[in-house]
């Protein structure tokens, strides 16, 4: 009986124990991944995972490498947790360190070229209704087919909105070649995704012929 009663004492106390791991307020969840505490770390890690796989996946050419770039960055993320200041948005604070993983990440991959141009100029579709039509996952699947370099340029200007001599600095390229490679970059989304909306029309054009 006691060896029962040992073992239903102890179930309650995990149970309690789990109860607790899942009331928590952001405050208590960054002082317990601070304190290497695996519940939190996993709680931190699933409620962020979504966005900052979307996120990493922008810069990555594929799906493993985007989840190289998003467990590198939670690495860092754990260990620099003590400098968060709290009451600024946790959220934020991850994405810029998701960034700068995926910065790193191109620096390691790519070998770096320079390109000059001396204008760079807006892109503007004459197709902006087809182009509406094509889904997130079609452009997202779009953009990983760029190049390192211009898919690099593209998510720091375009989605960060980072300046060219941001995006210089931290990709130890010139101005010029930031600006070149964000109007080729745009060229190339432009064509990609104007291709796939025409293909997706004739799929469209054979399936009503053959009904």
């Amino acid at each position: 009986m006691r060896g029962d009663g040992f073992t239903q004492t102890t179930r309650i106390s995990n149970c309690m124990d789990i109860a607790l791991s899942l009331d928590y307020k952001e405050e208590d969840l960054i002082t317990a991944c601070i304190r290497k505490e695996r519940w939190a770390q996993k709680v931190l890690y699933e409620e962020h995972y979504p966005k900052m796989m979307g996120v990493c996946l922008r810069y990555a050419g594929s799906q493993d490498e985007a989840l190289d770039i998003l467990h590198e960055g939670f690495i860092k993320v754990f260990k620099n947790l003590h400098r968060y200041e709290p009451g600024t948005s946790l959220n934020s604070w991850i994405r810029r360190i998701m960034v700068n993983t995926a910065i790193d990440y191109y620096r390691k991959m790519v070998r770096r070229r320079t390109e000059d141009i001396e204008t760079a100029y807006d892109l503007s579709t004459t197709d902006a209704d087809a182009l509406s039509q094509i889904t997130e996952k079609e452009i997202l699947q779009v953009i990983q087919e760029l190049s390192p370099a211009y898919r690099a340029v593209f998510n720091l200007y375009i989605v960060e909105g980072y300046s060219h001599k941001e995006i210089a600095d931290l990709l130890k390229i010139t101005e010029s070649t930031s600006r070149s490679n964000l109007v080729k970059a745009r060229l190339k989304l432009q064509e990609a995704l104007l291709r796939k909306n025409s293909l997706g029309a004739e799929k469209a054009n054979v399936t009503n012929y053959e009904r």
